[in-house]
């Protein structure tokens, strides 16, 4: 791990140095602020194909899903 000391300009700019910038080989970037702490990510050029396939397998189906969502409906409406 690298850590840089960078200096924000007057703008609210700070210059990504040319060795983190060629490693990560990104046009755009993404900063997420946690409140205690700022991070900056490589954002790819497609972000939504990026995510392709990677949630597979994890949760319910949107099958499952959707049949919960309908029993907790119907639930709610019959305690009415």
């Amino acid at each position: 791990m690298t850590s840089y000391v960078m200096t924000v300009s007057q703008n609210g700019q700070v210059s990504i140095p040319a060795d983190t910038r060629a490693r990560w080989n990104a046009r755009r970037v993404v900063v997420v602020d946690f409140g205690d702490r700022v991070v900056m990510r490589p954002l790819p050029d497609d972000p939504v194909d990026d995510l392709e396939g990677k949630y597979k397998g994890r949760g319910p189906t949107v099958d499952q899903a959707r049949r919960r969502a309908r029993r907790e409906e119907s639930a709610r409406a019959s305690n009415r």
